[in-house]
C-alpha cells in the first residue's frame, strides 16, 4: 500500500524465483467484536456457509508489507476487534518485502498477501500461480510529487526536469515511465537521480532535484507535514494501473475458499469501520506498533491519505474491495508494451471473481 521501498516489479526477479514458485503446494463507526459480520460470496456470487460454531478456527498466514505500519491498520482493527475471529479464523501476519511475498504466496507458504498489477501481472505471465481477489487501493499510490512552488503541474511540466527515484524498477518506475507518455516525453526527457537510500523526499525539500517518485500517502504528506505545500500527479485517469490488494495462489483459492472469503469480507468491514472514523484505525495501529504513538498528528496524516487512496470510481461505484477488470485488461497492454509481460495473460487469468461482499 504501498509506501515500501522494496517493491520491485522486475521481470528477472521473476524468472529467477519461477522453479521455487512452482514447486510449492498448499500448505457502525466504532465497531465491536459482536456486530455481525457481511457474508461474503463464494466463487458462484452467493453468500459462503456459515462457520459451524464447532469447528476449530482456520489459519491464515497473511503476508503484510515489510515495514509495520498505520497503512495496515485494517488487519490490525480486525484482528484486535475480533473480526477474524467471529469468521472462524486464526490469522498470523507475517512482514515481507514484495519479491519474497509473491514468491510465498504462490508457493501457498502464505496463505494471503498484498500485491499490486505491476507485481502481479508479470509474476503470473512467469507461470508464478498468484491471482488478486480484492483491491484494497482503488487509486494506483505510486506518484510524482514536488513543491508547489516548482511550477510543476502537469506531466508536461516534468520536461528538462530532474526527477527523483528509488531505482529504474517497480511500480514507481512503471508509473513514472506512463506519466511521461501521456505527455509525449520518455525517461530521456528527464534527468533521472536515483536515490538507492530512499533519500527523494529530502531530496524535494533541498532542491537538488525538482520533483520524485514516491507514495501518495508517504512523501507529499510528510512534505506538508513540514510546512511545504506539494503538488502530486497521478496516474490512474492516465494509465489505469491497479493498486494494491489481496492477493493468493490458485491452489489456496481452492483449497481454503470459504476462509479467504471470510477474511476478505472480515478486512473489508474495518476498511469501512475506519473510513468512517478514522481515530479507531489509529488506536489500532499503535496498540500494534507502539512506536507510532510518539507521532500521532502525523500518523493519523498519513492513514487519512491512506484512506482517500481506498477509493477509485469502481470502489464508490460498488464499494471498498470492488476490483476493475478493465483496468486491468488496460494495465497488461501498458505492461506488455513495456516488455513485462512475456507470455500473454488475461484479466480473466488474473482477477479471481466472487470474494467480495455484496456492496463491498
Amino acid at each position: 500500500m504501498f509506501s515500501l521501498p522494496h517493491r520491485l516489479a522486475v521481470l528477472a526477479v521473476f524468472v529467477a524465483i519461477l522453479a521455487g514458485a512452482c514447486a510449492g503446494g498448499s500448505s457502525s463507526p466504532t465497531p465491536t467484536a459482536g456486530s455481525p459480520m457481511t457474508a461474503a460470496p463464494s466463487a458462484a456470487g452467493s453468500a459462503s456457509p456459515a462457520v459451524p460454531s464447532s469447528a476449530a478456527p482456520v489459519k491464515l498466514v497473511v503476508g503484510l508489507g515489510y515495514i509495520p505500519s498505520v497503512q495496515f491498520a485494517p488487519f490490525y482493527l480486525a484482528d484486535q476487534a475480533g473480526y477474524y475471529a467471529d469468521a472462524g479464523l486464526s490469522v498470523e501476519f507475517q512482514n515481507k518485502i514484495d519479491p519474497d511475498l509473491i514468491t510465498l504466496v504462490g508457493q501457498g507458504a502464505i496463505d494471503i498477501g498484498i500485491g499490486d498489477g505491476t507485481s502481479v501481472i508479470p509474476a503470473a505471465s512467469q507461470g508464478i500461480p498468484v491471482r488478486y481477489i480484492a483491491t484494497l487501493y482503488g487509486q494506483f499510490p505510486d506518484i510524482v510529487f514536488a513543491k508547489a512552488s516548482s511550477g510543476i503541474t502537469t506531466a508536461a511540466d516534468l520536461k528538462g526536469r530532474k526527477i527523483g527515484t528509488p531505482g529504474r524498477y517497480g511500480g514507481g518506475w512503471i508509473m513514472l515511465q506512463a506519466l511521461l507518455g501521456s505527455a509525449g516525453l520518455t525517461t530521456g526527457d528527464v534527468d533521472v537521480v536515483e536515490y538507492p537510500d530512499f533519500s527523494q523526499r529530502a531530496a524535494v525539500e533541498q532542491g537538488a532535484v525538482d520533483a520524485a517518485t514516491g507514495f501518495s500517502n508517504n512523501e507529499p504528506v510528510q512534505l506538508e507535514l513540514d510546512g511545504t505545500k506539494a503538488v502530486v500527479l497521478h496516474i490512474d485517469q492516465i494509465t489505469p494501473l491497479p493498486g494494491p490488494g489481496l492477493i493468493a495462489a490458485a491452489k489456496t483459492l481452492t483449497d481454503k475458499h470459504d476462509a479467504v472469503a471470510r477474511f476478505v469480507a472480515a478486512t473489508l468491514r474495518a476498511m469501512n469501520a475506519i473510513k468512517l472514523n478514522p481515530q479507531v484505525g489509529l488506536e489500532a495501529a499503535i496498540k500494534t506498533v507502539p512506536e507510532l504513538g510518539s507521532a500521532r498528528d502525523a500518523q493519523l496524516a498519513i492513514l487519512n491519505a491512506t484512506i482517500d487512496s481506498w477509493s477509485g470510481p469502481v470502489q464508490v461505484a460498488g464499494g471498498l474491495g470492488a476490483v476493475d477488470k478493465p483496468g486491468w485488461t488496460k494495465s497488461i497492454d501498458y505492461l506488455t508494451t513495456l516488455g513485462l509481460v512475456p507470455n500473454p495473460v488475461t484479466a480473466d487469468d488474473l482477477v479471481v471473481d466472487g470474494f467480495i461482499p455484496i456492496g463491498g
